[in-house]
């Protein structure tokens, strides 16, 4: 499904004469999806940036020889862009100058890409975001009923495609792509002075999933003062390892105007920084997971399907909570993450009460499919 997506919204892009930026963490399949679109076409110009070579040789590009690098190439795709200095300004002489040209971008962090590109891109670009596999995939490539067995296990190791895929192996390739890939790009970022502290900055979070983070109190653990713990954290986020989750305010001066959660994007890395495998039924931390987990596949939803709609959560200084606010079209939702199904959920009635037309929704394991799909 989603390569269909994918594919359906570069073919769009191109009718509209723009390039395709396509972003997402390491090792989400961006170069394989990619690889696998292409396969059968001709003349497509691949430079893989992480090279040094390609790196040399597009330092000093200019318009004619971008043209004699892409020659009689119809589309060129450069995989992993962040290495190249100034690539927004090189992207820009082909959009200008060889506009006949396909041009497809990809990169594993934003950290320099979405500012170096955003600029000299400006109306000539349009972005897609890949993320680890999803519910929906899974279940399409093997049946809604093997997917749901499989929930618990996807709980513990997440969903990065090496990890679905080898299958009795998921703790040493998760301990592989983190140890190789989840710091590669932030710890190449010039102010990165103490990676040690990055690592550290992860374990905290991931002990902290579905609660309220302050960044004094991260400082506190880390070693680090807050201005340095938030400035980390977007890092992360535009790395891709970890979100953030707003709080929702606007009737009652009880509400928490800006907190703030932060979850990960996928469950198995989060799992992998503190050292945690074991099944659900032997954990305590089994409901953070579940929140975590329909957290961020309810986002690849709404980003595959291009359903624009606003999300938080809420909670006021009395701590009443509701796990995760949507609204799309003037309709507010409220959800409730709850595993057991026969746990007791009730909206709030300080919510209910200012809120009067919200919806309500309890998510559990037996009806979290219709909230993914």
């Amino acid at each position: 499904m989603i390569k269909r997506i994918v594919e359906n919204d570069i073919a769009n892009i191109f009718s509209r004469k723009k390039a395709a930026v396509i972003l997402g963490a390491r090792q989400v399949g961006k170069t394989t999806l990619l690889k696998q679109l292409f396969a059968d076409r001709q003349n497509v110009l691949w430079l893989n940036c992480d090279d040094s070579e390609i790196q040399t040789i597009l330092e000093t590009v200019n318009t004619l020889k971008w043209k004699n690098i892409i020659g009689q190439n119809q589309t060129v795709i450069l995989d992993e862009a962040q290495y190249v200095k100034n690539i927004g300004i090189k992207l820009k002489l082909i959009t200008d100058q060889i506009p006949d040209i396909q041009l497809i971008v990809t990169g594993s962090s934003s950290l320099d890409l979405a500012n170096e590109i955003n600029e000299p891109l400006t109306g000539r670009k349009r972005e897609i975001l890949l993320f680890p596999l999803s519910f929906v995939e899974m279940e399409q490539y093997h049946g809604l009923l093997d997917e749901k067995r499989l929930l618990a296990h996807r709980l513990v190791y997440g969903m990065y495609p090496e990890v679905v895929t080898d299958f009795g192996k998921e703790k040493e390739t998760l301990k592989e792509l983190t140890n190789s890939y989840l710091y590669k790009d932030i710890l190449k970022w010039e102010r990165i002075r103490k990676p040690d502290k990055i690592v550290k900055l992860l374990q905290a979070l991931a002990f902290q999933i579905g609660n309220l983070v302050s960044y004094s109190e991260l400082g506190q653990i880390c070693g680090l003062d807050s201005k340095t713990v938030e400035q980390y954290i977007v890092l992360l986020e535009q790395s891709y390892v970890v979100f953030r989750l707003g709080s929702f305010s606007r009737n009652l001066r009880n509400e928490l105007k800006n907190s703030r959660k932060i979850y990960f994007w996928d469950n198995g890395i989060r799992n992998t920084l503190i050292s945690n495998f074991n099944p659900v039924e032997l954990r305590d931390d089994t409901g953070a997971l579940w929140e975590n987990y329909m957290i961020s596949e309810r986002i690849k939803k709404l980003n595959y399907n291009q359903l624009y709609a606003n999300y938080w959560f809420w909670r006021t200084q009395q701590q009443q909570e509701i796990d995760f606010i949507e609204e799309q079209d003037g309709q507010i939702t409220a959800f409730e993450f709850k595993w057991n199904p026969k746990a007791n959920a009730k909206i709030p009635k300080t919510f209910l009460g200012n809120y009067e037309n919200s919806r309500f929704e309890v998510i559990h394991k037996e009806n979290y499919d219709e909230f993914l799909r």
